[in-house]
């Protein structure tokens, strides 16, 4: 079925029909309120907008999401995530590690230092006394989901800006 026969069928439907929302995958959904946003934005530069390197992103997300392994060392105070993979899983935990110490250094006085390792990347974090036992809770997946900058990331992302400044 071609796209225009599709576009029809849709149209089709009766009044009060149920119509899904969901786009099917994670990434695509993200990739589709990006391109909503920046449709619906007057002065989107659209020279600059680099949905490609959105894609490339929620890539690395998914790769170290789902197929890093991760060690814990509790240090004084903090906490180092010793994060690694093979393959391009690795590039993809250097990649996000690094953008995320950098987001993140001083953001409620948390402090973040990373630097790469054999395999991956190490993320040590120091967070205030009072959020010692929520750093603990979170874990590095928590860690990395804190925050709601991630979709601002992404926007920033598809705009050809560079969040990790």
């Amino acid at each position: 079925m071609d796209h225009k026969m599709h576009m029809q069928m849709m149209s089709a439907q009766p009044a009060g029909a149920s119509v899904p929302t969901e786009p099917g995958q994670g990434a695509f959904a993200a990739i589709q309120e990006i391109v909503a946003i920046l449709e619906a934005d007057p002065h989107t530069d659209w020279s600059k907008v680099d949905i490609d390197a959105l894609r490339a992103h929620l890539v690395d997300m998914t790769a170290v999401t789902l197929a890093a392994d991760v060690k814990c060392e509790p240090l004084a105070g903090g906490t180092r995530f010793l994060v690694t993979g093979s393959g391009a899983v690795q590039a993809s935990v250097r990649r996000m590690v690094k953008a995320h110490a950098t987001t993140m250094n001083g953001v409620d006085d948390w402090r973040f230092d990373a630097s790469d390792i054999d395999g991956g990347a190490s993320l040590t974090v120091w967070p205030p006394a009072k959020d010692v036992a929520k750093l603990r809770g979170l874990g590095f997946f928590g860690l990395i989901a804190l925050g709601m900058h991630h979709q601002r990331h992404h926007l920033m992302i598809a705009r050809g800006e560079n969040p990790h400044l």
